[in-house]
């Protein structure tokens, strides 16, 4: 994840891989929306993608701008997993929000996109145990000392995860002001809004889950308990830029980074119907129709705007960047769909869509992190396509 890919021009892609697409222009994805008090042309969000592009400092490069702004035809874009606190940082290259040079860096990539039209809002990623001093600086914290089972990614390469820190309860407050301070940060860099990650192993899910949060106190137990963290963070963030300004992105009963949640559904009913009368911008789920009966509940529970992010398999990325699963996932009651592969090798994915136009299929998954232009910025688009072959 950390080599630097070798030199290439944008565009230059020889053998770029094709999709072919049969879709209606008249998708009920590419009718405009709203987002609270936001205009969104469409329906379709670019969901937030790690992609290890960022300075050493976590600085966003320009090579970022580029990546954003000409994705800028999204209806939302939600920007990459970026750090409150330098503790909280997880791989290298990884962008923050906790610096006044990362602020600048941030605000350099929310001119790019508005000056073409876009939208963004930032991620708030605290990775918990997910980290290595070797990246950081420090020693990661974690609800309790139990290591990730796995390898992590460091400057060097792959290395044993090491045992986190338990976090104490100034700790925990600490961390909590943190979230708060990153927002007002985010807003100070120009992006609408911020989504809190509460998904994917990260440190809120990390509180969330029975196999890693064996605390005793009032933040470990019970799951009214365990999701007391991530509703203090959100009210936090909530508090200090807006509730309309903020969203929440869950995975219920996703297992990446080592989670056994356990009681998923109690989990989820308590969290969702906690800050459901908050007034948030949103609630985003990932792989929201892997089960469609907590899929409805949640629906249910929650008043708002609902995101969701469909299961996709290679296949439907190929047929049509997953513009089906979306639409049937819309049917079940998300109001917005969130994409993120069909992103990655489509900057003008929305376009292509509407003109029924072939899609760019991901060439190598070890481009998605390795920095540089290559399999990041070399992407053509449909123009740079018919231009090629006129």
């Amino acid at each position: 994840m950390t080599n630097t890919a070798k030199n290439q021009t944008p565009h230059q892609t020889p053998n770029q891989p094709k999709a072919s697409v049969k879709t209606q222009a008249s998708s009920t994805l590419l009718n405009p929306a709203r987002l609270g008090g936001l205009p969104l042309p469409n329906r379709l969000v670019m969901a937030p993608l790690t992609r290890n592009r960022a300075h050493a400092d976590g600085v966003p490069s320009a090579l970022m701008a580029r990546h954003y702004a000409d994705r800028a035809s999204a209806g939302l874009i939600i920007a990459e997993g970026t750090t409150p606190n330098a503790v909280g940082q997880t791989y290298p290259n990884i962008p923050g929000i906790h610096t006044d040079a990362q602020e600048a860096g941030w605000r350099r990539v929310t001119d790019a996109v508005r000056a073409r039209g876009g939208r963004m809002f930032l991620q708030l990623q605290h990775g918990g145990r997910n980290g290595h001093p070797d990246t950081s600086g420090h020693v990661p914290v974690a609800p309790s000392a139990l290591a990730l089972p796995e390898d992590v990614e460091t400057p060097s390469g792959p290395q044993p995860a090491p045992v986190p820190r338990e976090m104490t309860t100034e700790d925990i407050r600490a961390t909590v002001a943190d979230f708060a301070a990153a927002a007002r940060r985010a807003i100070a860099a120009g992006f609408e809004g911020v989504e809190v990650h509460g998904a994917n192993g990260q440190l809120l899910q990390q509180f969330l889950a029975e196999n890693t949060n064996r605390r005793t106190d009032g933040y470990g137990g019970a799951p009214e308990q365990r999701i007391r963290f991530a509703v203090e963070v959100v009210r936090a963030v909530a508090a200090a830029v807006g509730p309309e300004r903020v969203g929440l992105r869950i995975s219920p009963n996703v297992t990446v980074n080592g989670m056994a949640e356990g009681d998923t559904y109690a989990i989820y009913r308590a969290l969702v119907t906690e800050l459901a009368g908050d007034g948030l911008a949103y609630l985003h789920i990932v792989y929201a129709d892997q089960d469609p009966e907590l899929f409805g509940e949640l629906r249910r529970l929650w008043p708002g705007t609902l995101i969701g992010n469909p299961v996709l398999t290679r296949e439907d990325v190929a047929k049509d960047g997953g513009l089906r699963k979306g639409e049937a996932l819309h049917a079940a009651g998300a109001d917005l769909i969130a994409l993120g592969r069909g992103f990655l090798a489509n900057p003008d994915l929305v376009e292509r869509l509407a003109a029924s136009a072939p899609l760019n299929l991901v060439r190598d998954k070890y481009l998605m992190y390795t920095g540089g232009e290559t399999g990041y910025n070399d992407y053509p688009t449909l123009a740079d396509t018919r231009a090629a072959a006129a």
